[in-house]
């Protein structure tokens, strides 16, 4: 299956860390966000990575060049970035089967599997990991209402009274059915092309979505503390990995 990378941004938010690179070349924990992005949709069996660049692109394919762990890199340029889905259509041409979709400003340590087995399961035409966020934070993301099958029935772009605190992830599963509804989204009062509006679309044509509930952690590397959050997250996820390997040579050495 096919992944497509999302890493046209700027990263305004996380100045000066982003003035001389790209939001996705921005170092967490020793390596880039994008190299933590890519190693985790190699692990899910990505065939091509899709990677929709734009501000200072160069850095970005520079570094990586045409492949990523034998795995080919295909790169798209977004001009001008005026939202998701309008990035998405970038790599239109290259997308005739269900894909992958991760944005490239996020680490993820959780459940990503669960969301592509239920895309190959052919009841769904789109899944995506949600989460729910406190309800007063809410408003800041695409936030999801569903149905007792855990199906999505509606999904609001940043509601001022949202329906729900389960909220849109940074990771996605599609059929190219989401490429025709990003072509009929219109711009938000943002002036952007919203992909929780092309979601939207998708449901009321009768499309099936299903929610994962994340389980594990991400980080939106939106901003400098995030980016300490979540390397303060991956050190200490090693740190016990490593005690747990001592221990383990301890108790074999006891043995």
């Amino acid at each position: 299956m096919k992944a497509v990378v999302l890493a046209a941004g700027e990263g305004t938010r996380l100045r000066p860390l982003t003035e001389d690179k790209p939001k996705g070349m921005v170092d967490v924990a020793g390596k880039p966000i994008l190299t933590h992005c890519f190693e985790q949709l190699a692990d899910l069996g990505a065939d091509e990575l899709l990677v929709v660049v734009g501000y200072k692109k160069e850095a970005i394919i520079t570094h990586f060049g045409d492949e990523f762990d034998g795995i080919p890199i295909t790169y798209a340029h977004q001009r001008e970035q005026k939202g998701l889905a309008h990035a998405l259509l970038t790599v239109e041409e290259h997308i005739d089967d269900d894909f992958m979709l991760m944005l490239g400003d996020n680490v993820f340590q959780a459940n990503l599997e669960d969301v592509l087995n239920r895309q190959r399961e052919d009841r769904a035409d789109a899944a995506f990991l949600v989460e729910e966020v406190p309800w007063e934070e809410a408003s800041r993301y695409g936030v999801c209402d569903t149905n007792k099958y855990g199906e999505i029935t509606d999904v609001i772009e940043k509601p001022e009274d949202p329906p729900s605190n389960l909220v849109m992830t940074g990771f996605y599963t599609f059929t190219p059915a989401i490429l025709h509804a990003c072509h009929l989204v219109q711009p938000s009062n943002r002036g952007e092309y919203e992909i929780s509006d092309a979601v939207d679309l998708l449901l009321q044509s009768g499309r099936t979505i299903d929610a994962i509930r994340m389980d594990g952690w991400r980080i939106d590397v939106g901003y400098p503390e995030d980016r300490e959050e979540a390397e303060r997250r991956l050190e200490g996820e090693g740190s016990v990995g490593s005690e747990e390997a001592a221990q383990e040579g301890t108790d074999a050495s006891a043995e």
